[in-house]
């Protein structure tokens, strides 16, 4: 980085101590961006670094909750609204034991750019909670979730901050927490939280998005290099949505899925991830990932170690940050791998993006292949706000035409900065300068 930008980050580092999540990923910005900075120095004389870098709004708050035994519980909430220079602040909440200040922040601010590279007036922000909901009953998630809304709902609104899903929350839980916002409200405000049911509001393809998503960025990818997904093997990791969508739509494109992972390990399948198994184990019986050999002979399951020393031409990150660290990515170049796509919020360290890139596998950022997610939360927003409900056919489509706009931004960006193939410069270039913009158009806000 340029030393004046070193030391913008140096301050970031002193104003959060304790936040290495949220350290990184504006590490993995600042680094990206100097070419845009050297251009464009109206950005440094308004201090835009310093601004974007810094919250507008960060709420905790205390979440009281009672279990099936009658004894009270005490989680921690919280809530970062990062930028709202595009548009309401939009992010998921995201509930599990990991989640603290930092790694919210470190998600808010991922979710600026990617909101930005959307093309869609939406800002960035998340929240969550430290309260895990597995091996807790339905009404034990239902108490908390509206304990949890009953503080939120005076920080949020269709037009002020639009929350989603996460890990950890999905259908379930965003109808817990839309019913308790509207119990206190008195309002059938639907566009207040995305994800919804389809009964009450909810968007076709909604869930599918994020591991339709990164596919689809995949598939662009691979054909602007003169190839395609047909005969790929693929690995996975994760088994959760984004994992199973990824899997479901690497297989109706051609592709072989040959391993996902959880936990507590992975499984593997020469002859590709049986699909409604994984469904089945996953999201009905809610069990671990190595009951799936129990059901097919052929599978072999791996306990306590990592899914990247599967061999494979095509790796999907799709579970947790940081999970792809050196030692991966090496194994990763080792068994062949051409391409990196992130289907996680940085799933992949600094020194394994170095690694791969020393090795020559093309590297999609998260906030770029991942933004599938985001993009139909942003086509459920304007479905409530028209009144408006798209079919399955057209929400695809819409999400296809979205991720290949987001693959040509970054492509053309990195080209017209001098640095060609590098889709992390070109998503964090192009997420930038768009709301850098903004916040120039805006004054002193």
């Amino acid at each position: 980085m340029p030393e004046t930008v070193e030391k913008m980050f140096a301050n970031v580092v002193r104003r959060n101590p304790g936040e290495p999540e949220f350290h990184q990923a504006v590490r993995e910005v600042l680094e990206s961006i100097g070419p845009a900075l050297a251009r464009h120095p109206e950005y440094a004389n308004a201090q835009i670094i310093e601004r974007i870098c810094e919250p507008e709004r960060q709420i905790i708050f205390r979440v009281p909750w009672e279990d099936d035994r009658g004894r009270i519980r005490v989680n921690r909430g919280f809530r970062v609204e990062f930028n709202s220079a595009l548009g309401p602040f939009k992010g998921g909440l995201r509930f599990h034991p990991s989640v603290y200040l930092g790694i919210v922040k470190f998600l808010g601010f991922e979710q600026i750019f990617k909101n930005a590279l959307t093309g869609m007036p939406i800002g960035g922000g998340k929240g969550g909670a430290d309260f895990d909901p597995k091996g807790r009953s339905d009404r034990e998630v239902m108490r908390f979730c509206q304990s949890f809304m009953t503080e939120l709902y005076r920080h949020i609104g269709a037009e002020t901050d639009v929350p989603a899903g996460d890990i950890g929350v999905g259908g379930r839980e965003i109808g817990y927490l839309f019913g308790q916002y509207k119990r206190i409200t008195n309002r059938y405000e639907s566009g207040v939280l995305t994800g919804k049911g389809l009964t009450y509001g909810g968007a076709q393809v909604r869930r599918e998005a994020t591991g339709y998503g990164a596919v689809f960025f995949a598939e662009e990818m691979l054909a602007q290099a003169g190839d395609s997904l047909e005969g790929k093997r693929v690995v996975v990791s994760g088994s959760g949505n984004v994992a199973i969508y990824a899997i479901e739509k690497v297989h109706q494109l051609g592709g072989r899925v040959v391993a996902c992972s959880d936990s507590d390990g992975y499984v593997v399948d020469e002859e590709g991830i049986d699909l409604e198994l994984l469904r089945e184990l996953k999201e009905e019986r809610r069990v671990r990932l190595d009951n799936y050999a129990k059901h097919v002979p052929r599978a072999v399951a791996v306990s306590g170690r990592s899914v990247w020393e599967v061999p494979c031409d095509l790796a999907l990150p799709c579970a947790t940050q940081n999970e792809i660290g050196g030692a991966e990515a090496a194994d990763l170049v080792a068994g062949g791998c051409v391409a990196v796509v992130e289907g996680a919020n940085m799933p992949t360290t600094p020194e394994a993006v170095r690694i791969l890139a020393g090795a020559g596998v093309r590297f999609a950022p998260g906030k770029a292949a991942n933004a599938g997610g985001v993009a139909v939360s942003g086509m459920e927003m304007q479905q409530n706000a028209s009144r408006d409900s798209w079919t399955f056919v057209r929400s695809e489509q819409r999400l296809r035409e979205t991720m290949r706009d987001i693959h040509a931004r970054c492509w053309a960006t990195a080209e017209e900065y001098g640095l060609p193939g590098d889709y992390v410069a070109g998503a964090n270039i192009n997420g930038f300068r768009r709301v850098a913009e903004a916040m120039l158009a805006h004054g002193l806000v």
